[in-house]
């Protein structure tokens, strides 16, 4: 079995005794390669790709500058650390202007060496993360709206495909929020009918006392406020698709003409005795188990079987997990702040735990939700609906306010992910501990702690902890 390789750190420093420090540093964990100046470090690069380069500014020749320019023309995701005396501070953050991840001043603690690294390491496998994401979003398999590669995706799209080729009469089923109007659209643009119109109607939106005037049309006069003649949306689907949206809510009475509409291939309107001819295909769909609805005596057995000619059932969100990131970067693409990248490991991990009981609707919501409040790069898991919160916190083993983790949950999840989850939850939980005790002062907080207050300040930031909001009103 081979052993995996490490992350590759460039260091680049003319003192030797500072690239035997950072080497002995960061030895252990990465595979460390040395360079003496800015000349020697542009060659390194020409020929290979570093993970993280840690360069000192001050340098003969070509300065750390330099080979910030270079890393950022030969491999942008490549991060980059700069190494500086604390005069030179606004020249680092100057540079990171520039596109540097970060910078040490000198004299500097090793474990905030470490941590930086570390941190700069795991932007970039959030970097390659996002791009691999929106890259299978590229070439994701979709059908007119539909997106997923998940089996019961693929089977759905070849289902509705296959559907829509014949000229029949379909029922959608599923529940609320998989996208039940999509899959009409699919199914009537897949069709010889894509053509001509398409009109989609919510049987559970529309009064009941007009819902035979805005399914079949009226006659001017037939009831009060009936100024004009109406067409009713049979009509206006002539030749085309009507998709009958939550038909399980219509009143009997209606359901009697409409399947006598189906049955003749005509209406008639309101106040007429005169029918009218159409050609329209019927897309029916519901939340609702229609079988069970004719039991209770509250849906019509002949309508019924007259609408199940081919029934299509949309998988819930929950059954197809491996698209909940698929989705999830489309919706981001689709709300309107291109200064929000993308998502953290963390908060994907809480969006696919998720059982999204309003499904692709509801991660929807919650998406447009978290771009809005998001103060970073990616969305966090804070950005997210507390909700989705609680069942990360749950799924990852942590102990949050009122909710204890159980075997199933964890089993849910695997090892390192759980693992990882515990651990990001337990930090953000000492880290607000932290700032609750000393009332946001991160100095005090920082020598409880045993950590530089740069380090500390670095670790709030990486979990979204404000120390802002924990100072006391004097």
């Amino acid at each position: 079995m081979s052993t995996p390789s490490k992350p590759s750190v460039l260091v680049v420093d003319d003192k030797e005794n500072m690239r035997k420090l950072f080497s002995r540093i960061l030895g252990d964990a990465y595979a460390v390669t040395e360079a003496a100046d800015g000349e020697q470090a542009i060659a390194q690069l020409a020929s290979r790709e570093f993970d993280v380069v840690v360069t000192d500014i001050q340098m003969p020749g070509a300065d750390g500058f330099a080979v910030l320019r270079e890393v950022k023309h030969r491999a942008p995701d490549t991060q980059v650390i700069l190494v500086t005396a604390y005069a030179s501070i606004p020249k680092a953050v100057e540079a990171i202007k520039e596109g540097a991840y970060d910078y040490l001043s000198k004299p500097f603690d090793p474990d905030e060496v470490a941590l930086v690294v570390a941190r700069a390491l795991e932007k970039r496998r959030q970097g390659r993360e996002a791009e691999g994401l929106k890259s299978r979003l590229a070439v994701a398999p979709e059908l007119h709206g539909l997106l997923g590669g998940s089996a019961a995706m693929q089977a759905l799209h070849g289902l509705l495909s296959q559907v829509a080729a014949r000229d029949l009469t379909v029922l959608l089923t599923g529940e609320t929020g998989t996208g039940k109007e999509l899959a009409a659209r699919a199914v009537h643009r897949e069709s010889p009918r894509a053509a001509k119109p398409f009109v989609a109607v919510n049987c559970g939106a529309l009064p009941a006392e007009l819902v035979e005037s805005e399914l079949f049309g009226h006659a001017k006069g037939s009831f009060t406020g009936a100024t004009a003649a109406k067409t009713g949306l049979f009509e206006e689907a002539h030749g085309g698709t009507l998709f009958l949206d939550e038909i399980g809510d219509l009143p009997l009475p209606v359901q009697v003409k409409l399947n006598r509409a189906l049955q003749e291939k005509e209406v008639r309107r309101v106040g007429t005795t005169t029918p009218v001819k159409v050609d329209v295909r019927v897309v029916a769909a519901t939340h609702r188990d229609l079988s069970a609805e004719v039991s209770a005596g509250r849906f019509r057995e002949d309508l019924y079987y007259r609408l199940n000619v081919v029934t299509v059932q949309l998988p819930p969100l929950r059954e197809r997990r491996e698209d909940v990131p698929l989705l999830a970067m489309n919706f981001l693409a689709r709300a309107g702040r291109p200064e929000v990248e993308g998502f953290t490991p963390e908060a994907l991990r809480a969006l696919a735990a998720h059982d999204w009981p309003g499904n692709v609707r509801q991660l929807e919501n919650a998406v447009a939700r978290a771009v809005a409040v998001a103060r970073g790069t990616r969305i966090t898991p804070e950005d997210l609906p507390p909700e989705v919160n609680t069942a990360r916190a749950a799924a990852s083993g942590a102990t949050a306010p009122g909710v204890r983790a159980t075997s199933d949950s964890l089993a849910k999840l695997p090892y390192r992910e759980a693992v990882d989850g515990a651990r990001d939850a337990v930090s953000r939980e000492y880290l607000s501990a932290l700032m609750q005790e000393f009332g946001g002062n991160v100095t005090h907080a920082a020598e409880r702690a045993g950590m530089e207050r740069e380090s500390l300040h670095r670790l709030l930031k990486r979990y979204g902890v404000r120390s802002e909001d924990f100072k006391r009103s004097e």
